[in-house]
């Protein structure tokens, strides 16, 4: 971990869970110094180690705030995480892995896809009056059929063996187009909000805030645990369904040790003396004993680990592996058929129905995720590593 203070153009550090300024790029740079100048700004900026370029705030940053929160520190995608599970299944009995794929995605929409059918939903159910009465309040009858759905992009559900060759699952998605609404919805209030303010903060750092005392404030936070909760719940029915379809084949089979953890989210929390909102954007929160989950990319291996409650991340870890290929980038350097074909090396079982952009997900976009772990042990202690035996995209 280095630190990096220069008085002359930051108020505060940008604490760094890296060993040089040389692996983090410039887009990068620039947005953790925008947040490092921040006046509401509590102690400092901690970037993870797999800390990347986002929209306002690099992905795998965290921050604390006194009295304001951020959406765009958030993010778009609310309560992004993930989910895991052990199972008494050892890799030798799956003889159908092809088949096993094949079943949950013909269950659980990926990609754009939702449900035809409006689907059960706690969440929502339990959505009062506020929310009903509220602008937004037509996302909540169609988040009705977007709960059990995976997504796009990074999300994944996947079939893995831990050393022992033990079948594990683990899943990977977020609040969907529900959160998204969210998120554009409180960012575009607080734009306004900002300019009628007179901009304390400048525009192009894309990081505009509400007051969490100011009616907006408190309503985006109600907005934003609601769309939490949905995550959960949407990772839940997707897992369900996951565990419906092993039962259908292995009628023992047995499940522990379950794990579902947020990476994109706001909390009230107490460091350093202080109540601050902490944000993690692409950051898990690991305080000393708490189990997280720490993903790689398509293929390659992913950590169950226990959080050590290190302070100076204000708790925190890293979320995965952290792109060093934009999207678009790795479309163009990876072919597509390089992807499918190392993937076929490896002996990992695709399911994706549009295969022209899978390069978007290839491993080689994506840093390595031993050496992410290597840069955290004060953060983290690996607990489990886990290698990729199938896995769906959207």
């Amino acid at each position: 971990m280095f630190v990096k203070f220069d008085k002359n153009c930051m108020k505060k550090p940008v604490k760094v869970w890296l060993e040089h300024e040389g692996q983090i790029d410039e887009g990068c740079w620039e947005q953790a110094l925008n947040l490092a100048n921040l006046p509401f700004l509590h102690k400092w900026v901690a970037l993870m180690p797999d800390v990347h370029e986002g929209y306002g705030m690099p992905i795998g940053g965290v921050i604390a705030t006194e009295d304001v929160i951020i959406p765009n520190a958030v993010g778009v995608d609310i309560g992004c995480g993930m989910c895991f599970v052990e199972t008494s299944i050892h890799k030798s009995e799956f003889k159908e892995l092809s088949n096993f794929v094949e079943r949950l995605m013909h269950r659980i929409p990926t990609g754009f896809d939702h449900h035809k059918k409006k689907q059960q939903c706690q969440t929502l159910d339990a959505a009062g009056k506020f929310f009903r009465s509220h602008a937004l309040s037509g996302e909540i009858e169609r988040g009705y059929y977007q709960i059990g759905t995976l997504g796009g992009g990074n999300h994944f559900i996947e079939v893995q063996e831990d050393e022992g060759g033990m079948v594990c699952i683990m899943l990977h998605s977020g609040s969907r187009n529900f959160g998204y609404q969210i998120a554009r919805y409180f960012n575009e209030l607080a734009k306004q909000l900002n300019a009628q303010w007179g901009w304390p903060v400048p525009r192009n750092y894309q990081l505009a805030f509400l007051p969490v005392e100011s009616p907006e404030g408190k309503a985006y936070i109600r907005w934003m645990r609601l769309a939490l909760q949905f995550a959960r719940e949407n990772r839940e029915v997707m897992l369900k369904v996951v565990k419906e379809e092993l039962c259908q084949i292995f009628p023992y089979i047995k499940f522990k040790k379950e794990v579902n953890c947020h990476h994109n989210y706001a909390a009230l929390e107490e460091h350093y003396g202080r109540k601050v909102w902490v944000h993690r954007k692409g950051a898990i929160r690991a305080g000393k004993g708490e189990l997280g989950i720490i993903p790689g990319a398509m293929g390659s291996y992913s950590y169950i680990v226990e959080g050590r409650g290190n302070p100076e991340s204000f708790c925190s870890a890293s979320h995965g592996a952290g792109r060093k290929l934009g999207r678009r980038q790795a479309k163009r350097e990876i072919p597509a058929a390089d992807t499918l074909a190392d993937l076929e090396k490896l002996g990992v079982v695709l399911g994706k129905r549009k295969k022209k952009d899978v390069s978007e997900e290839s491993r080689f976009a994506y840093k390595d995720i031993d050496a992410v772990i290597e840069q955290e042990l004060d953060l983290i202690k690996p607990l489990k590593k886990l290698r990729t035996l199938a896995v769906i995209k959207g």
